[in-house]
């Protein structure tokens, strides 16, 4: 895992929260998929029905991130939109995995 700050490129950081019909068993997914692109981070339900979390990450694996979270989601999922917020660059990862918070 420590090579995920030393990768080539600006890292970034975005919140990001899913709307429509995401609840359920989609948080795993969402480690699954973080993990396998590299990405650090957390997800988390909301009590409004939504998912809210943080990427941290390479650049072009953090858009990857952010693809996935707009269009793919979990198998179960039906994803209405995603809001993307405080993205920004940052000089090191605040995270050393991606968990699901509670």
């Amino acid at each position: 895992m420590s090579s995920l700050g030393k990768a080539s490129g600006a890292l970034k950081s975005v919140d990001y929260e899913v709307f429509g019909r995401v609840q359920g068993e989609g948080r795993g997914y969402t480690e699954e998929e973080a993990r396998k692109l590299g990405v650090v981070g957390w997800v988390k339900n909301t009590s409004q029905g939504t998912v809210t979390g943080q990427v941290q990450g390479p650049e072009d694996k953090v858009n990857a991130m952010k693809s996935w979270l707009t269009k793919v989601g979990s198998p179960s999922s039906r994803i209405d939109r995603t809001n993307f917020s405080n993205e920004k660059e940052i000089s090191k990862l605040d995270f050393s995995g991606f968990s699901t918070r509670y």
